[in-house]
């Protein structure tokens, strides 16, 4: 969010690339656009994004085949798919030996405390530490490049939407800001 400074102090606006951007089918289970009460469609008043202009698909389509997603979808695919397959083999590995060896898992490790109990904590334990390393994978790896292109995303779609308005297109608060926005990404 950006705070706005003046009179209008008051005023906040969202400055959200995602909040503008929302699926024309989202919640249709004809996928027909229309739009339903349980989700938002086409918006009176927005226009359509498959009229002048470029299309919203063609955008995501183009994004989705630049080298910056396809390197943001390998990061995650490389962390994701060994840490599943190793947390399922763990947790495989525990049913197997409850099943196949009790006597094993009935050995007592301190006091009451058996292998089962101590193999049982360790499942939650690995799980805690699993979503941690994802969310600190997430946010050294993947988040900034994501970010990035949820921007590029926000500003081809802006520049369609520039295109289908025309030169008497929309023009204020809005419209300026977009300059400030940029700075702050590029770090200015």
């Amino acid at each position: 969010m950006e705070k706005q400074e003046g009179r209008d102090a008051a005023a906040v606006r969202l400055d959200d690339p995602w909040y503008d951007a929302l699926a024309s089918d989202w919640g249709d289970p004809d996928g027909t656009g229309a739009g339903t009460a349980s989700g938002p469609g086409p918006r009176p008043g927005r226009g359509d994004a498959a009229g002048a202009g470029r299309p919203a698909a063609d955008i995501y389509r183009e994004v989705q085949r630049s080298a910056a997603f396809q390197e943001v979808r390998g990061r995650y695919r490389r962390f994701v798919v060994p840490a599943s397959l190793a947390f399922f083999v763990w947790y495989l590995a525990y049913v197997v030996a409850a099943t196949a060896a009790p006597e094993l898992m009935a050995r007592p490790v301190v006091g009451a405390v058996n292998v089962a109990m101590a193999a049982g904590l360790g499942q939650f334990l690995s799980t805690f530490l699993l979503t941690w390393a994802y969310a600190r994978h997430a946010r050294l790896h993947r988040d900034r490049a994501a970010l990035e292109l949820r921007w590029a995303v926000f500003d081809h779609e802006r520049a369609a939407k520039a295109e289908r308005d025309g030169p008497s297109g929309p023009s204020g608060p809005s419209a300026a800001s977009g300059t400030a926005r940029t700075g702050e990404r590029d770090g200015r």
